[in-house]
């Protein structure tokens, strides 16, 4: 399936790939869809690439799109250690791939590649296709546990959230706002939940707020009806709440997301696209606060998560609300454009 903007996609055919040394093939088995996608699916690859400098880094000008892929593998290429990866095995898909070399990259954040990282689904052909081959370097192995509609979701969203929890430092001792309840807010929610975090779920859309309660959320907040800032404050006895995450994006729930924390608050910024204004001393340096820029997760950091939800019970398959053929692709994104439901996926 490739985006070709316009809101339209397109389902082509493919020679089955073949791996070269150190890469493997893997049979697609659930291809998440993720709201990031929809950018392309709106304007198309080539123009949203150019408008972060990107366009001149694409494999090709029809790239398979997806990246959250999990699957088994197919087909394993010259070079690659048979004790660590075997035909058969249940992987998720690391959806970068940088120089392997630079500080980053030997850290496992290849996105933050020094030279650029490849980006599957995106620069290079991604999951929205029954084969995909990737580096062996980037396959993580999936727990029995979770299904592959849940490797998917930690192949990008979940594993987005799990990675902001992180980069808080957050624990059982704090409570946490979340801004934004679609699939990466309610699986922040769902996951802090677990990790024993009191959990405040705001959200513009009266059914996102109503279905909160489903993943963790203690209180949920419907911001269309109310001042989130001062629900906030009022549930926390007027002090704000420790952490808070936005998973929104857009100028307003970024800037709530800031100013629902106490003083020493922690605030993660996650979604993608709008811009934030503060008054600095007064909203930040006068408050102690502390903002995060979250970007996706590491390897390491993807790996924990699954086992995380795989040791927790965390339920992660309830995201999804949609479930989809390849051949409904365009049926599955002129819905997911709507984003009135929770998470959709591909399956196989």
């Amino acid at each position: 399936m490739v985006f070709r903007g316009d809101c339209k996609v397109e389902v082509l055919d493919f020679d089955d790939p073949s791996p070269g040394p150190g890469e493997v093939i893997v049979e697609i088995k659930a291809s998440g869809m993720c709201g990031t996608d929809l950018h392309y699916y709106r304007d198309g690859m080539a123009k949203s690439l150019a408008m972060l400098g990107m366009q001149d880094r694409m494999e090709s000008d029809c790239i398979i799109g997806g990246h959250e892929p999990c699957g088994v593998v197919a087909a394993i290429g010259a070079g690659v250690d048979r004790g660590s990866f075997k035909i058969g095995d249940r992987v998720m898909v690391f959806h970068y791939a940088g120089c392997a070399f630079c500080d980053h990259c030997r850290t496992g954040w290849t996105q933050l590649c020094d030279k650029g990282a490849r980006i599957y689904g995106v620069l290079s052909h991604g999951g929205h296709a029954d084969y995909m081959k990737v580096p062996a370097s980037s396959l993580v192995h999936l727990p029995d546990e979770v299904s592959f509609k849940g490797g998917a979701a930690v192949s990008c969203g979940t594993g987005t959230a799990y990675g902001a929890l992180l980069r808080l430092d957050i624990s059982a001792r704090d409570t946490l706002a979340v801004f934004g309840l679609g699939p990466v807010g309610l699986s922040t929610a769902q996951l802090a939940a677990a990790m024993g975090v009191e959990v405040i779920g705001v959200d513009i859309n009266a059914d996102r707020v109503a279905r909160a309660k489903e993943f963790g959320v203690a209180h949920a907040i419907d911001a269309s009806q109310a001042d989130a800032v001062e629900e906030v404050h009022k549930l926390t006895g007027g002090k704000g709440v420790s952490c808070s995450v936005d998973c929104a994006g857009g100028e307003v729930p970024r800037r709530q997301a800031v100013l629902s924390t106490a003083v020493w608050g922690r605030v993660a910024l996650v979604a993608v696209g709008g811009n934030l204004t503060l008054d600095a001393m007064k909203d930040v340096i006068g408050k102690q606060r502390t903002l995060i820029g979250s970007f996706t997760f590491s390897e390491i950091g993807m790996k924990d998560c699954a086992h995380f939800i795989a040791n927790h019970g965390v339920e992660v398959d309830r995201l999804f609300t949609d479930e989809w053929t390849l051949s409904q692709a365009d049926e599955a994104y002129a819905h997911f454009n709507q984003q009135s439901g929770g998470k959709g996926v591909i399956v196989f």
